[in-house]
């Protein structure tokens, strides 16, 4: 099965649908995205984008809120907490590492501080 993301006039995925594999065969029996595509626009209409249920392609399996850079291909996750910023590899990083020992820690927005669970 192929998974496409439907994006939002402000790149923002509205929704993840399922398509069979079947609907994304040409003439040769290869698939092709823009066949998926074509099918959700006449089901659907609007924009859609195929996306990877195991990551092999543009990072990472979109899901509802996630935003599609179109320059870069990829899909990016939603901004965690206000104060973390996106890296080159389009992954949220926090002002300060995490601890990577002792307890779990999580990460305390409003002192901007990772904290003991």
């Amino acid at each position: 099965m192929a998974h496409f993301a439907e994006i939002g006039s402000d790149n923002v995925v509205i929704r993840v649908v399922v398509v069979h594999n079947n609907e994304l065969l040409n003439e040769n029996g290869e698939e092709q995205e823009q066949l998926g595509i074509n099918f959700l626009q006449n089901l659907f209409g609007g924009t859609w984008v195929q996306t990877s249920y195991n990551s092999n392609f543009r990072k990472q399996f979109a899901s509802a809120n996630y935003t599609y850079n179109s320059s870069a291909d990829v899909f990016i996750a939603p901004q965690p907490f206000p104060s973390w910023t996106l890296d080159s590899n389009y992954d949220w990083q926090p002002p300060t590492p995490a601890p990577t020992e002792g307890a779990p820690h999580y990460w305390n927005e409003e002192t901007l501080t990772w904290e003991e669970f």
